[in-house]
């Protein structure tokens, strides 16, 4: 058990009560449900409902939805470390949510946003927070394509050394809200802080086990 985790009586009467209802919750409908807000915010920009820039406001919204989904993914392992309370069998969809919201991220800024392609390549250049953004999609790259039962019995414990590459993941997306926003924001300091916690309670002398 953690050092920072509830005493063992108090998991069991908090934690088995909730895992007993989740053990028979399906994973896939949160496929269903995280499909719905790109699909709404779509129809809302055409049909003028997301105010003088519609763009921006889908571009915001997803990269937010983006940094909420990977924030959720890596409460995951605390929250079981913590409570007992397991979520395990949803972090998969999580994780691939993730990498979809941000994916739509990227392509309403490059199609809608920019448009031009040399356009685009110059901005991931001369922009920190473009770069640091492109970068944390190109981690999220492997994440998703191993996201899958074959991945994990053909790469063994190598998986779990890849898809560490979230950690870097989650802190590369906060940076980038930090940067892309104008002067001192609390929104993007608290998604960064939030991290960068979740982050630390993986640390050795806060996960280590009792014997």
């Amino acid at each position: 058990m953690s050092v920072i985790a509830l005493p063992t009586h108090v998991q069991r009467s908090l934690a088995d009560p909730v895992n007993r209802v989740l053990r028979r919750v399906p994973s896939w409908p949160l496929y269903v449900l995280g499909a719905l807000p790109p699909a709404w915010l779509y129809w809302a920009a055409l049909t003028d409902r997301l105010g003088v820039d519609p763009v921006k406001e889908m571009e915001h919204q997803m990269g937010l939805w983006g940094l909420w989904l990977i924030i959720a993914t890596l409460t995951v392992t605390p929250l079981r470390t913590v409570t007992g309370i397991s979520l395990l069998k949803f972090r998969r969809a999580l994780g691939l949510l993730t990498f979809f919201y941000i994916t739509l991220h990227m392509l309403v800024w490059m199609y809608y946003d920019v448009q031009f392609l040399s356009q685009i390549w110059a901005d991931i250049v001369k922009r920190p927070y473009i770069t640091i953004g492109m970068g944390g999609l190109v981690l999220m790259l492997p994440l998703a394509l191993t996201s899958n039962t074959w991945s994990i019995r053909k790469l063994g414990r190598r998986w779990r050394q890849l898809h560490k590459l979230v950690y870097a993941v989650a802190i590369l997306g906060a940076l980038h809200f930090v940067i892309l926003v104008k002067g001192f924001q609390l929104e993007p300091i608290l998604y960064m802080a939030a991290s960068l916690v979740l982050l630390a309670l993986r640390l050795p002398f806060l996960a280590r086990k009792r014997r």
